[in-house]
């Protein structure tokens, strides 16, 4: 009389990690925004209409399935249960061909899909939509390994790299390719990951709701720095980045002081003018990013380093050495002469 007895134990662990699996998910939805600082690029807080849509349709599609998990297990222990082995019972009638419970499993199931299909259809319309008139068009390229954004004011165009700027409240239609290998453009709290293909131009379409800044990053692996390959979308209020975007357009301020004046020659007449561009200056190279105004970037190298001083002079130390794989390679720079390059490049706002 012993095997009704061993089943038991089985549906007290089931019902154990049922519930270990079930807690986390709960944890993170009490949890509320206060993750954030923890799991700066978590989904679970959408900051777009894109990543509400995408986030309804999961939680949707969480709460069918831990219904359905739910259910089946209450079955399974009934039976379990109700049909366990006694001594000396007789041997429960054995049924087939059952049409009731026939059509039970399969119509349930079938209307499961359909309350899924439907708005997953509707939401693969709703994140593909055609750009409004007003929309703000950004073009995107990925790198080896940095971001590239482009914006048109008027006849011209503002270059920056590795922060894409955003208003709140006005659509954003990004323009995404990549001028070598596969990358993804990914920033979770905006919208769903989009491929950069060599040759191809993808587009991503959304409406940032909240000012904030909202990690990102690559995420197709392409190299060596893959994971190194960051951004940071700064989404601002629409006054706050018309004046960001003016301020972008003008020309590098000129220096005033002598040790900055040092630097600007030993930036625009050395090595870094082979790559970069300085608007305002002889420097036109367009191999690596625009440093324009890159003293107003929150950080340096693709996002792996804050833009202050010290991180600054390690990274023209031996650029490297800092980020594996670097396109950028170490120029042999005196170590008199990385103060004044630092000084320069610190008052390019």
């Amino acid at each position: 009389g012993t095997p009704g007895r061993a089943i038991l134990p089985r549906i007290r662990a089931a019902a154990m990690w049922a519930s270990l699996a079930v807690l986390p998910i709960l944890s993170a939805c009490a949890r509320g925004t206060d993750h954030l600082k923890e799991y700066p690029q978590t989904t679970m807080v959408p900051a777009s209409d894109m990543a509400r849509i995408q986030d309804d349709l999961y939680f949707l599609t969480l709460k069918l399935g831990i219904g359905v998990g739910l259910l089946t297990f209450a079955v399974m222990a009934y039976i379990l249960l109700r049909f366990r082995y006694r001594p000396g019972a007789p041997e429960p009638q054995q049924i087939h061909g059952n049409t009731t419970l026939e059509l039970t499993w399969t119509l349930i199931p079938a209307v499961i899909v359909a309350i899924i299909a439907v708005p997953t259809v509707k939401a693969i319309f709703s994140t593909q939509p055609t750009p409004r008139a007003d929309a703000l068009t950004i073009d995107v390229v990925g790198k080896q390994w940095w971001w590239q954004f482009k914006y048109a004011v008027g006849n011209d165009t503002v270059y920056t790299a590795n922060e894409i700027h955003v208003p709140v409240g006005r659509q954003v239609a990004l323009r995404l390719h990549s001028d070598n290998v596969l990358h993804s453009f990914w920033v979770p709290q905006m919208g769903g990951k989009r491929d950069l293909i060599t040759n191809r131009v993808n587009h991503l379409v959304f409406t940032p709701e909240a000012p904030g800044i909202y990690m990102g990053q690559c995420a197709e692996f392409c190299g060596d720095s893959h994971a190194l390959m960051r951004m940071r979308m700064i989404a601002q209020t629409p006054a706050e980045f018309n004046a960001w975007l003016a301020n972008e357009a003008r020309p590098a301020v000129e220096p005033t002081d002598s040790s900055i004046a040092t630097g600007k020659r030993l930036v625009t007449q050395g090595a870094c003018a082979g790559c970069h561009t300085i608007k305002g200056t002889p420097m036109a190279g367009i191999a690596g990013p625009n440093l324009t105004h890159f003293a107003r970037r929150r950080t340096l190298a693709a996002g792996i380093l804050p833009n202050d001083a010290k991180s600054l002079a390690t990274w023209l130390h031996d650029p490297p050495g800092v980020k594996p794989g670097s396109k950028m390679p170490n120029l042999n720079l005196k170590d008199e002469e990385i103060p004044y390059i630092v000084a320069y490049l610190q008052s390019l706002q």
